[in-house]
């Protein structure tokens, strides 16, 4: 370290102001060519598709590539043969061509290059080829073989917006985030200017999943709670998107009462409180005038002329829609209301498959 950089205020600065620009540069560099390295794995896996590789080059053929590729372009780590595999099927995920395809009678390899198609037109090509390649391979591995692509696609969106690591990723397609997205009951819609009442309801969920908190019945709700604040990260990675904790059993002053808030939480997106409660019981519409109090005084004491209207989230071990419905109609408040689950979520459909307990009993025996 030079004596300038310690005498001179402003050499100092700009000596950090350069290290911050390189660092940008290079994580911006990183970024483009992560970008660039998906577009040829996608290009590679459209030759591959175009060449009938696998027909043409016989059983071996992803070995023979592999090792190829390998001492064509030894400075690259990605050849392997199963990277190879997952490139086709990245190529047959998100481009047009039927992932039946096959070469048409009498066409030559040139023709059917020329009959492949690109990123499908309603794929923002920006999107796919800014997720991380091991992100690819694990929602390859999860839903290629079922032909989810919508359901891919919104992974791949929430990896993007989100920033998602792969375990978080993997997280949420084992909660099935896709089917719970909001799904939560609200009066958004009816109170809320568009487009943040589409922003807030996609902020939603239904039900929520508390698995983190390692809870088994029989359990008390203060003792919910605290699971909750004890693993304060999880539980705002299962909020979603922009929610900024501020505190837990909040006090407000209202006239000559004390009143205590379950959970205040404040949404950067929405720029908005976001009041909490959490209810180990059975929806009651008594529930909903209570939320909306609570709501009421933050508007009146917390929220800032920059703050849009406080939106309220009841979240409770069950519902009946209807009576939730029917309560959310009468109150003149944005408030959502949803369920929780401790185990992880399984969608209606797939219930019916499962054994039940006399099935397993019955096995046992």
């Amino acid at each position: 370290m030079s004596k300038l950089i310690k005498t001179d205020a402003e050499y100092s600065r700009w000596i950090q102001e350069l290290k911050e620009r390189y660092r940008r540069s290079q994580i911006k560099a990183a970024a483009q060519v992560n970008c660039e390295m998906l577009r040829f794995y996608w290009s590679l896996g459209r030759d591959i598709v175009a060449r009938d590789a696998e027909n043409v080059y016989g059983s071996s053929f992803y070995r023979n590539l592999s090792q190829d590729l390998k001492e064509a372009i030894p400075e690259s780590e990605g050849f392997s043969r199963q990277n190879l595999q997952y490139m086709k099927k990245m190529y047959l995920l998100y481009s047009e061509l039927p992932t039946n395809c096959q070469q048409p009678v009498g066409n030559s390899k040139a023709e059917m290059c020329q009959q492949l198609v690109g990123i499908s037109q309603c794929i923002k090509d920006d999107i796919i080829f800014s997720v991380p390649w091991g992100h690819h391979c694990t929602l390859i591995d999860k839903y290629f073989e079922k032909g989810e692509r919508d359901t891919v696609l919104f992974y791949a969106h929430k990896v993007v917006e989100e920033g998602w690591s792969r375990n978080v990723l993997k997280s949420f397609i084992d909660t099935n985030l896709h089917l719970r997205q909001g799904k939560a009951l609200t009066s958004f819609s009816r109170l809320l200017p568009a487009p943040d009442s589409d922003l807030a309801q996609e902020l939603t969920k239904d039900p929520y999943i508390f698995d983190f908190t390692e809870m088994t019945e029989p359990y008390k709700e203060r003792e919910l709670k605290k699971a909750l604040m004890s693993n304060i990260s999880r539980f705002l990675l299962e909020l979603g998107s922009g929610f900024a904790y501020v505190g837990e059993e909040y006090r407000l002053k209202v006239g000559h009462t004390e009143q205590f808030i379950d959970l205040l939480f404040y949404n950067i997106k929405l720029h908005a409180y976001c009041v909490i409660e959490v209810k180990t019981g059975t929806f009651g519409a008594g529930d909903i005038g209570q939320l909306g109090t609570y709501m009421t005084a933050v508007n009146h004491i917390l929220k800032t002329e920059q703050d849009y209207p406080t939106i309220g989230l009841l979240i409770c071990k069950d519902k009946d829609n209807v009576l939730a419905q029917y309560a959310l109609e009468s109150s003149s408040q944005p408030i959502g209301v949803a369920e929780f689950q401790l185990t992880k979520f399984i969608p209606d459909e797939f219930k019916s498959s499962l054994p039940s307990i006399e099935d397993i009993e019955l096995e046992l025996k």
